[in-house]
């Protein structure tokens, strides 16, 4: 089969198989042939009539090369060398095709060519957005927003699907940007909160201790249980705000880090520390088990982070007196460390939606529990930078296990592709 054919067919077919068919057997129904080979359709125009199968193959590729034409997403197609062997007008048009190395030649994109590569390589889809610049480097164009989808068509050539997101990702930047001033803003003053109210703290705890205990006076009980609830209350807001502030960098304020070794030792201890006060507060038993030396591949804080809100949300929706177990599962490419505990559980219908931002599946206990919704979601985004993901399995009522993917392995992209911009809906606490 003619290489260029079948390739043409893999794209058009569920676009132009129907269309196609039906003009080739009106062709063949008509009594009256036209000139050899060929005659004049209803409306004018000439469709192949060819008694053999060349006639079918050149009506689906003239159909198949005009349907491709006539898309708003951009289609390039690569061989086994990377050379582009089809692209449509609108992949032109978004600046995907570079000058080859002799005159007159055109090469693909190297970001399509480290796709290409990827999934030549795992035989895998590989889909990405990401922003590349146009225009010279300083000028005032925006970056052109590009969701890439790469898939491969045989053994040697692969099809890259490009539709443009400029917009979806100028919004999201927006976003972003208003929630980290916001956010920012809010820091001194809710800082000053805390200083303040701990200073309020303080001077009812020095005029208590100045008066007998049967002649404390109704307001200075009630003078410090208001302070007591600033000081809490600040604190939250607090937290919120470093959240925030923590979910906007990692959904791509600012550039991921390169990714390097990170000790799952190293982590588990800092985790271990981190929460210790938290659990014994509640006589919460925190344990590891799992082999030692084992590695991921990312940030060391953003990992410590991930696992130690997955430890103290186990935590918060424990009850007194039980168990936070952590175990660790290696394997050649990834590593798991799963967060089980013994409290509250998630209903089915809420297990789907505890990583989306806010989202509570008791909105009666967020003010007893002193979260804020975000814990989730952060660990999220954090899995999802470092290729990984997080997953959950719980029972109402006995508890829920929450599942870290990482990389145990340095990424193989020959090409680091530009910070991915994340625009979905999602991500929180129970």
């Amino acid at each position: 089969m003619d290489p260029a054919y079948s390739i043409l067919l893999a794209l058009a077919a569920l676009v132009v198989g129907a269309v196609a068919g039906l003009l080739f057997a009106r062709s063949r129904r008509s009594p009256e042939p036209a000139e050899s080979g060929s005659r004049p359709n209803e409306g004018g125009h000439t469709i192949d009539t060819d008694d053999g199968p060349h006639g079918a193959k050149n009506a689906v590729k003239g159909l198949g090369r005009k349907s491709l034409d006539s898309l708003r997403v951009g289609v390039v197609v690569l061989d086994a060398e990377d050379h582009p062997v089809l692209v449509n007008p609108a992949a032109r048009a978004m600046g995907l095709l570079r000058s080859g190395g002799a005159p007159g030649t055109i090469a693909a994109h190297p970001i399509l060519r480290t796709l290409a590569g990827q999934v030549r390589r795992t035989g895998v889809r590989r889909e990405v957005e990401l922003d590349l610049p146009r225009g010279r480097a300083g000028g005032a164009h925006a970056p052109l927003g590009l969701h890439l989808r790469a898939v491969a068509l045989n053994a040697t050539h692969v099809a890259i699907e490009a539709a443009d997101v400029t917009e979806a990702h100028r919004l999201a930047r927006v976003r972003r940007d208003f929630v980290a001033n916001v956010s920012h803003e809010l820091k001194t003053p809710i800082g000053a909160l805390q200083l303040l109210a701990e200073a309020l703290l303080d001077a009812t705890e020095s005029a208590a201790g100045l008066e007998a205990e049967d002649e404390k006076s109704e307001d200075l009980i009630a003078a410090r249980r208001f302070a007591e609830r600033i000081h809490h209350e600040s604190a939250r807001m607090g937290r919120l705000v470093n959240e925030l502030l923590e979910l906007t960098r990692l959904q791509g304020a600012e550039p991921l880090p390169t990714p390097e070794p990170v000790s799952v030792d190293w982590v588990i201890a800092e985790v271990i520390d981190r929460t210790r006060t938290t659990a014994s507060a509640k006589s919460i038993e925190v344990s590891y088990a799992g082999p030692k030396g084992a590695t991921v591949y990312g940030s060391d804080s953003q990992v410590a982070t991930a696992v130690t809100n997955l430890v103290e949300n186990a935590i918060a929706y424990s009850g007194e007196d039980t168990k936070v177990s952590l175990t660790l599962r290696q394997g050649d490419d990834w590593v798991e460390i799963d967060v089980a505990d013994q409290g509250i559980g998630i209903a089915p219908h809420d297990v789907d939606r505890i990583f989306e931002r806010f989202y509570r599946a008791d909105q009666a206990r967020s003010r007893s529990t002193g979260g804020t919704g975000l814990g989730l979601a952060i660990v999220k985004h954090i899995a999802t930078n470092h290729g990984g993901r997080v997953d959950v399995t719980s029972t109402l009522g006995d508890g829920s296990t929450f599942t870290l993917r990482l990389p145990a392995r340095p990424p193989e992209a020959p090409l680091p592709l530009p910070a991915a911009i994340e625009i979905e809906s999602g991500a929180a606490g129970r």
